[in-house]
């Protein structure tokens, strides 16, 4: 498979890699724009991103937002749009006869969007409602709240959607400026995995994306301050039948060293039914209807998050077992089976998740956007393999001994926590 890999750069600066996979006769592409997503966004306009690539779907100068959809349904293929923190994403996938055509859609989309008036009020209000929604949720008032904390006035600290009252604002003279100064060849990166040839896939690509010139204008990149961890307790009551406690750490992001070493602490603390928080707090105590750790991949520093949702009146006893959990990685290395096993399944789920075209266009993509380069797929096994006990013990006591907490539920299970009555 890696000896099928192409990679190239357009005169205008776009990244294409193709990968030749002549398994199926489908062609999966990922379009990214570097350098764009929510970490760009002014505070005040919180939300913009996600809104952009709700509505740049829907209209073209050339074509409505039902034109488009009957284009892309007549041929069975799939086109859209989302938004992250440090990038946007353009999918698409179709029979391998039918991509160019495909292709030359999203081109067009991403070229010349007219974000339809009525469209734009119309996402405006899905996405209040989602925010709403989202403000029922214990676990997401949660990991909001523990957001903020931790991040303060990074981007990082709000959701990708905005807020109700950064929404509102938004308009749109305010997409078209932000398309206007962000969408520009010389960040993307085409990334396209299926029945095709690089040398016709690059002809494609020019078609489509070649005569496209850069705006003299270049987007300022914003560059924050490295954060200082500074825990504290925030919580939120809501009659809830259940408690969520939420421990956080600050932590660094995808480019440090420590990034795989933090993946298989992860692995190994809160990933499935094998692991540690689930066997030893829900498995063997009966504390958690849902336990889990999770890393986010990161372009600046990240965060390294454990959870438990529970019974409010074991709420107390459910973080102090958390806090347990993973004071144990600072002062307790890990055996060697243990780590071989978290290494196993870091790894297997890595593999599985390559299958499909676009999985493996995705891969390659994000990794040439987020910096780390289409190698990186074979570096990642082999920085896995190389972790050590050591190292993981040593990660854990440098960036995981004060916590940033966050809790959800009954006033009762609130104030049982033990950093709250302190």
């Amino acid at each position: 498979m890696q000896s099928a890999l192409s990679y190239s750069t357009l005169d205008n600066g776009i990244t294409l890699i193709t990968l030749t996979n002549n398994s199926s006769d489908v062609i999966a592409g990922r379009i990214f724009l570097k350098n764009a997503g929510a970490r760009w966004e002014q505070r005040t306009k919180a939300g913009l991103s996600q809104l952009l690539t709700s509505v740049i779907t829907k209209g073209t100068e050339k074509l409505t937002a039902l034109d488009l959809a009957d284009k892309i349904e007549s041929m069975g293929a799939s086109l859209g749009a989302d938004a992250s923190f440090d990038y946007l994403l353009f999918s698409l996938k179709t029979v391998s006869s039918d991509f160019r055509e495909i292709l030359a859609i999203a081109a067009e989309i991403m070229r010349s969007p007219s974000f339809p008036t009525t469209e734009v009020e119309l996402e405006k209000q899905l996405t209040q409602q989602n925010i709403r929604s989202q403000q029922e949720s214990p676990f997401n008032v949660a990991f909001s709240q523990l957001r903020e904390a931790i991040y303060r006035d990074h981007p990082y600290s709000l959701s990708v959607l905005g807020t109700e009252t950064t929404l509102a604002t938004l308009s749109e003279a305010d997409l078209k400026a932000y398309h206007q100064l962000y969408f520009r060849p010389d960040q993307l990166v085409i990334s396209l995995s299926g029945r095709l040839e690089p040398e016709i896939a690059r002809n494609w690509v020019e078609e489509t994306f070649g005569d496209w010139k850069n705006p003299p204008m270049t987007p300022q990149i914003l560059d924050f301050p490295l954060l200082i961890s500074k825990p504290e307790t925030r919580s939120t009551h809501q009659n809830t039948q259940q408690a969520i406690v939420m421990l956080g750490y600050l932590t660094p992001g995808v480019k440090s060293p420590e990034y795989p070493i933090f993946k298989v602490l992860t692995t190994y603390l809160g990933n499935g039914l094998s692991s540690r928080l689930f066997v030893e707090l829900r498995e063997k105590r009966g504390l958690a209807y849902d336990v889990s750790a999770f890393y986010p991949t990161r372009l600046d520093q990240s965060n390294f998050t454990v959870y438990m949702g529970t019974a409010p009146e074991n709420a107390a006893i459910a973080q102090e077992g958390l806090r347990s959990e993973v004071d144990r990685l600072c002062t307790t290395p890990l055996s060697e089976t243990e780590m071989q096993v978290a290494k196993n399944k870091l790894l297997g789920q890595y593999a599985l998740g390559k299958q499909a075209n676009g999985e493996i266009a995705q891969i390659y993509g994000w990794y040439e956007t987020l910096g780390l380069g289409i190698n990186y797929d074979l570096d990642f096994p082999d920085q896995i393999n190389a972790v050590t006990s050591e190292q993981v013990q040593e990660v854990a006591q440098t960036y995981l001994t004060e916590p940033y907490i966050s809790l959800v539920g009954p006033e009762s299970a609130i104030y049982s926590s033990p950093k709250v009555l302190s």
